[in-house]
């Protein structure tokens, strides 16, 4: 069962979580997702919002559903989300990593560790 925090809403949280499966291989393209019913069951969480993780994938283009089957991984998801959160990444997160790294005075060799030379 996954832990979930208080910063962001849980349908977030399983959003990002499937993504990650998907980036990683777990879920690989052409495989189906788990059950809306299977994950809030196990997860221990609303339907409702087991579906509005499942639908804010499948409005990025990386779920479709197949009538009397179910959801599944669609060819390409794989590259389009990491394309997608390397964007976020780079747009959103690096710029605030990049100010703290700034602030703290921490070099480049520093981050890479002692072969960065």
């Amino acid at each position: 069962m996954h832990e979930w925090h208080d910063n962001e809403p849980i349908y977030q949280q399983l959003r990002t979580a499937v993504l990650h499966r998907i980036i990683d291989g777990s879920l690989a393209e052409g495989d189906p997702v788990p059950s809306v019913r299977q994950v809030a069951a196990s997860e221990r969480i609303n339907p409702l919002t087991v579906t509005r993780a499942y639908q804010t994938l499948t409005d990025d283009g990386l779920l479709e559903k197949r009538r009397g089957l179910g959801l599944f991984v669609v060819t390409g998801a794989r590259a389009r989300a990491l394309a997608t959160e390397r964007e976020t990444f780079l747009t959103d997160e690096w710029p605030r990593v990049r100010r703290r790294i700034d602030t703290l005075g921490i070099d480049l060799s520093t981050l890479l560790g002692s072969d960065a030379t």
